[in-house]
């Protein structure tokens, strides 16, 4: 369940066999009041089995680790954990990989040279709104749409949304909080939620990447 209050300290798991690329996200989180870094693991079966244990809310994970890497991983966190924000950490930005790890449940995709304040404002971000895109995702995500139809939205062009729906959903595209979702459209917060999950059974998303791919695919937002 997420914590909403204001004082909460978003607990965060750093997978990643690159040691000093570790202390240095550490060091970079440690001045963060409100980021508190609870396990560390070098591999993705080392996670994996630090999962057990503790509950991070969001999990940095590698892509590239000897014995089992984030590709591989990715997919056992969201069995174990499938509330974990999950995001990827890359030295490459292969359009294709970015598409397909959205698909199977990254919330974002960074390349391992990004600043410290931008994987503080990922963390946050990916824990307060589920997402957080950026120039990498968006491009992946728009070349996946362009060279091969989704699984979700893909034919459902014909679904029927009503005008709350489609009000949500711009909403959540343009990434604002279930909260000033709630204000905005004068419902509850609960109320979001449920339109949220009606609207990926609609449309067939298995996540917020399927609403965003639907919603660009059939003109409902703009790039």
């Amino acid at each position: 369940m997420k914590k909403t209050e204001p004082d909460y300290v978003i607990k965060v798991a750093i997978a990643d066999d690159h040691t000093l690329f570790r202390a240095g996200v550490k060091t970079a989180l440690s001045v963060k009041k409100d980021i508190q870094l609870i396990a560390e693991a070098d591999n993705g079966m080392h996670l994996l089995n630090m999962l057990r244990h503790v509950e991070p809310d969001v999990i940095l994970l590698d892509i590239q680790m000897p014995i089992m890497d984030g590709i591989q991983t990715l997919p056992e966190i969201r069995k174990m954990h499938p509330q974990a924000k999950v995001i990827i950490l890359s030295m490459h930005n292969d359009h294709s990989m970015i598409s397909k790890l959205m698909e199977i449940g990254a919330n974002s995709y960074l390349t391992k040279n990004s600043d410290s304040e931008t994987i503080y404002q990922a963390i946050k971000t990916c824990y307060e709104q589920e997402f957080f895109f950026n120039e990498l995702t968006n491009k992946a995500l728009l070349t996946g749409l362009r060279t091969k139809r989704a699984d979700f939205g893909g034919g459902h062009q014909e679904v029927n949304l009503s005008e709350k729906e489609l009000t949500v959903l711009k909403l959540m595209c343009e990434e604002k909080t279930t909260k000033e979702i709630a204000d905005i459209v004068d419902i509850s917060p609960r109320t979001v939620e449920a339109i949220r999950d009606k609207l990926k059974s609609k449309i067939g998303a298995k996540s917020m990447a399927g609403l965003v791919m639907y919603a660009i695919k059939n003109k409902i937002i703009s790039q």
